[in-house]
């Protein structure tokens, strides 16, 4: 047995149970796991969390004196009457107070899901809400009478490889000979997939000898030859297949055996994707320049692994060019690197620290992200969910005007004159915000207003989105590579992901053929010659000029 403060025998804490022993009883809270030794200051630490002991804060016997007895200004708690709180002892009221703060705090982290925070859909668990349905149209399922048809129209006769003359011989009436031509035939067009044959070249390097001095002479290979087992195009196949389409390297391995019937090695797949990645050097350093230059960026990062070292993925996107970066860190220098110059340049991105260096008037915040932001003030209730439910309605009157910015019937003038009192509201309920008694609300709503320049500049800028959705999407193949794969085991595996998938997601932006540029890269590299851009034509241009 111990003694408290008060007097009071306090029994020993048993292995799994928390024992609070400030207060005039002791309180336990069962755990199912082993607590460990409590730190100064802290309480006994049960499933990842922490619980603050209050009397036990350093404080001196007159300031504590001072906070008990400011609990006396505590409002009840719900389902407490206001007599029996008042009859309450204040050391009570203190940890009421505390493990209720605690409580809500746990109940919000465990109510996340992707509606109120930055966690993906496929994170919820069966206990989310379910996401928003459409209303239903109507409508039955399929295509609708009178749309377009998308059938599939006959090729020019050019483009036949080979064609079947289908002609009657006798009449099906009386069993004539037929004769004759028909100038209208009905025509039907079969497309067919040859089995793929690999086409081995062998090169043989002759030494001869010469008549005259003697002399011996070698012939010199040609420098379209690789170096290796494999040509340009089977290189560009397997970085397709792994970069592009998202393949395992087994499953890779398997694909060029059944398709294309081509013999490699498990171990040959990660030297083709490096010689792929050599490939990609120069045009990705060009397009990492590129995108630097252009006046709106939008930025964002997801996890990654290095063998067992943390990393982070960084994407830096235009309406062009992408381009993937796996760096250290996710602080304000791998920002600054990602970025380059800032100067007269938009940037748009999520409200996470390492941005808070950009300055408020070239910056715009995901309003994607400050919906979901918005929500979780509505789910915690009371002034914060009425302030949340007005916010998540203005949210909805933006977008309004924005979508029909964007289809053309509103005009960019229109737009900024009415979107002004949207504005003002939303200025008017964050300021409200910062004066309620929810910590996490009350801080949130004083950093948006911190930054509330940066709320409105797709508003004054044009060009610029009011989401940074164009990043999570492009980001969203990245997330996929690394949940099939856990990163990557070396350093060069990292540099092929950067450089492979600011290939692929630039060339799909401008709409060119992944496979011919790949293919194209490899050749180039095997010859020594300049690789193909991954720019767009109009900035070859601008470049040449």
């Amino acid at each position: 047995m111990r003694i408290s403060a008060n007097g009071r025998k306090v029994p020993r804490a048993r292995k799994g149970i928390e024992t609070y022993t400030g207060f005039p009883a002791s309180v336990k809270f069962r755990s199912r796991r082993k607590v460990p030794r409590a730190r100064k200051g802290i309480g006994n630490r049960s499933d990842g969390c922490e619980f603050v002991n209050p009397p036990n804060w350093g404080l001196t016997d007159g300031e504590s004196a001072d906070i008990l007895l400011s609990m006396n200004d505590l409002p009840a708690p719900v389902g407490i009457s206001v007599e029996d709180w008042a009859a309450t002892p204040a050391a009570v009221r203190v940890l009421v107070a505390t493990l209720i703060e605690q409580v809500a705090g746990l109940r919000e982290r465990v109510n996340k899901n992707s509606r109120n925070s930055s966690k993906p859909p496929s994170s919820d668990g069966p206990g989310a809400p379910p996401q928003r349905k459409r209303a239903p149209s109507g409508r039955q399922r399929g295509g609708q009478k009178g749309h377009v048809g998308r059938g599939r129209s006959l090729k020019p006769v050019e483009c036949v490889n080979r064609v079947e003359e289908l002609k009657p011989t006798s009449c099906a009436a009386c069993g004539a000979l037929l004769l004759g031509e028909d100038a209208n035939p009905a025509r039907h067009q079969v497309t067919e997939l040859p089995r793929v044959e690999p086409v081995m070249t062998e090169y043989r390097q002759h030494t001869l000898e010469c008549l005259v001095c003697g002399a011996h002479t070698t012939a010199e290979w040609p420098i379209d030859m690789p170096k290796g087992s494999f040509g340009p195009c089977c290189q560009a196949t397997v970085g397709y297949l792994s970069g592009r389409m998202g393949m395992s390297q087994r499953d890779v391995e398997e694909t060029m055996v059944a398709l294309f019937r081509t013999d490699i090695s498990l171990g040959s797949i990660p030297a083709q994707e490096e010689r792929v990645s050599a490939a990609l050097v120069k045009p990705v350093e060009e397009a990492c320049a590129y995108v630097q230059q252009q006046p709106v960026n939008n930025v964002d990062e997801t996890g990654w692994r290095e063998k067992s070292k943390r990393c982070w993925l960084w994407i830096n996107t235009t309406s062009r060019v992408t381009v993937f970066m796996v760096l250290a860190t996710r602080n304000t220098e791998s920002a600054r690197y990602m970025l380059g110059a800032v100067d007269q340049k938009v940037i748009g991105s999520d409200r996470w620290s390492a941005y808070n260096w950009l300055a408020a008037e070239w910056r715009q915040l995901c309003w994607a992200h400050l919906k979901r932001d918005f929500q979780a003030f509505v789910e915690r209730g009371g002034d914060a969910g009425r302030i949340g439910c007005a916010l998540l309605e203005q949210v909805e009157q933006l977008f309004r005007l924005w979508h029909r910015v964007r289809d053309g019937t509103l005009s960019r003038a229109g737009f900024q004159t009415a979107v002004q009192p949207v504005q003002m509201r939303v200025g008017e309920l964050l300021r409200e915000g910062t004066t309620l008694t929810c910590d996490k609300t009350r801080r949130t709503c004083t950093n948006l207003l911190a930054l509330e320049t940066a709320l409105w500049t797709f508003v004054r800028v044009e060009g610029v989105e009011p989401t940074n959705n164009d990043a999570e999407r492009r980001l969203r193949r990245a997330v996929l590579w690394r949940r099939r794969s856990f990163g990557t085991q070396s350093e060069g595996g990292s540099r092929f992901v950067e450089r492979v998938l600011t290939a692929v997601i630039t060339l799909r932006q401008q709409q060119r053929d992944v496979l011919d540029y790949l293919t194209a890269a490899c050749a180039a590299a095997i010859r020594g010659d300049k690789p193909p851009s991954l720019l767009p034509s109009t900035a070859l241009v601008n470049v040449a000029t």
